[in-house]
């Protein structure tokens, strides 16, 4: 019994430490806090003052539909960082120097999913806080902010073992940097993120309908501007369970055959 707790409290300790590893890492290189913080910044800015009088009459007007949108965007951003970090740590030997020491098999690739977890809210921080900044205040006040973005926190959490998965089986960084953008930017611009569904050809309407994102987006926006919990939200949170309950096991398992 005695062994089972101490087994169980190693596990814990060396994902702690490996995500306050992963965090450093990141910590001293700036450069991985493009996709969390200057991106969410930059596209509010620009879609906001670009397109928000010409959707909407006003960059005002267009904000309750664009902050859930970038938001969702930085997330899938700052997602995709699980992959690029593992595929890094794998390709220079990291992985193999840790599986040398005494710590728990699972621990590096626990710790960097984990470290993630800080990353998706940083991003939501800044994607919501600039546009605060730009007018924007939540309809349905600030409590359901905070729901918003631990639901969109969590799928985004969900979405990066999927990215860690890929991570681990391509074979560059590089490859994973150029197919997480391309993922990234097919997800949100082929969604309701940015304009009205409405306003697209019918072809165009069938493909961002059947788009995740844009339950997730439609959720949120329900949210903050009316201060409820829709079926949206509880689709996305079920489909974030079941990207977890599929991605999780296969991740692992590649994990474990090439460690």
């Amino acid at each position: 019994m005695m062994d089972v707790q101490a087994h169980k409290t190693n596990i814990i300790a060396n994902t702690a430490t490996m995500a306050y590893r992963n965090l450093l890492k990141t910590l001293h290189n700036p450069d991985k806090f493009l996709d969390v913080i200057v991106q969410p910044v930059m596209f509010m800015l620009m879609f906001g003052y670009l397109f928000g009088g010409a959707i909407a009459g006003n960059v005002h007007a267009y904000l309750p539909t664009i902050v859930p949108g970038i938001l969702m965007q930085a997330l899938i951003s700052a997602a995709s960082g699980s992959g690029t970090q593992i595929s890094d740590d794998m390709n220079s030997g990291i992985y193999d120097r840790l599986k040398s020491l005494p710590i728990a098999h699972i621990a590096p690739l626990a710790g960097q999913l984990f470290a993630d977890i800080l990353r998706l809210f940083i991003a939501a921080i800044a994607s919501l806080t600039t546009g605060f900044l730009m007018g924007w205040r939540p309809a349905a006040g600030f409590g359901w902010v905070v729901v918003v973005v631990l639901l969109d926190v969590f799928l985004g959490w969900a979405l990066s073992w999927v990215f860690a998965l890929y991570g681990m089986v391509a074979k560059s960084s590089t490859m994973v940097e150029s197919v997480s953008l391309i993922t990234m930017l097919l997800l949100t611009f082929l969604s309701s993120a940015f304009v009205p569904v409405k306003t697209l050809p019918h072809a165009m309407q069938i493909l961002v309908n059947l788009n995740p994102v844009t339950y997730v987006i439609k959720a949120s926006r329900v949210m903050l501007n009316q201060g409820i919990w829709s079926n949206q939200a509880w689709i996305v949170l079920g489909a974030g369970v079941l990207v977890v309950a599929i991605f999780a096991p296969l991740t692992v398992l590649v994990y474990n055959r090439k460690n």
